[in-house]
């Protein structure tokens, strides 16, 4: 038994030997970043987009929203949530489809864009959309910051 003990020791020991070492910020053998696995740049233009920036446009793109319904539509104020989020479930779905691009996301200067490189298109855009209107989905992230919503649509934010 101490045989076999000592040559799962052994295998352990080689195996962190060999395996690289995390080193300071711009090493090539450096753990990861979002995105790298992706093929996308550490940081720049087609870098992952940070949460911040991904909230910000959101914020935009809601509060556009609202002013819209406010000002043009003028329900009641019992249905403006209402109204607002068919606003941006529309918006969200259309924009996503077509550009990548949304009001927000513009002025935060991210862009969707699917892995495969073409355009994002009407079904995924689509699943995106109503598993972003789900609000869980997309707080659960992955390593490369890509929500569940991203993961099914085959897609991911990065920054323009």
């Amino acid at each position: 038994m101490s045989g076999r003990l000592s040559t799962v020791k052994g295998v352990t020991e080689q195996k962190r030997a060999s395996a690289p070492r995390a080193t300071r910020a711009g090493a090539a053998d450096q753990p990861g970043y979002p995105g790298r696995d992706l093929g996308l740049p550490e940081t720049g233009g087609g870098s992952v987009a940070s949460m911040s920036r991904r909230v910000g446009a959101l914020f935009i793109d809601w509060l556009l929203c609202w002013v819209i319904v406010v000002a043009a539509i003028r329900p009641y104020p019992a249905d403006v949530t209402y109204w607002t989020l068919a606003l941006f479930a529309a918006q969200d779905y259309l924009f996503t489809s077509l550009t990548g691009f949304s009001v927000g996301k513009q002025l935060m200067r991210i862009r969707i864009v699917s892995l495969d490189g073409g355009i994002i298109g009407p079904l995924w855009g689509l699943v995106r959309t109503l598993l972003l209107l789900t609000v869980v989905p997309a707080l659960i992230v992955d390593r490369d910051l890509r929500g569940l919503h991203d993961r099914a649509a085959n897609t991911v934010v990065v920054r323009v």
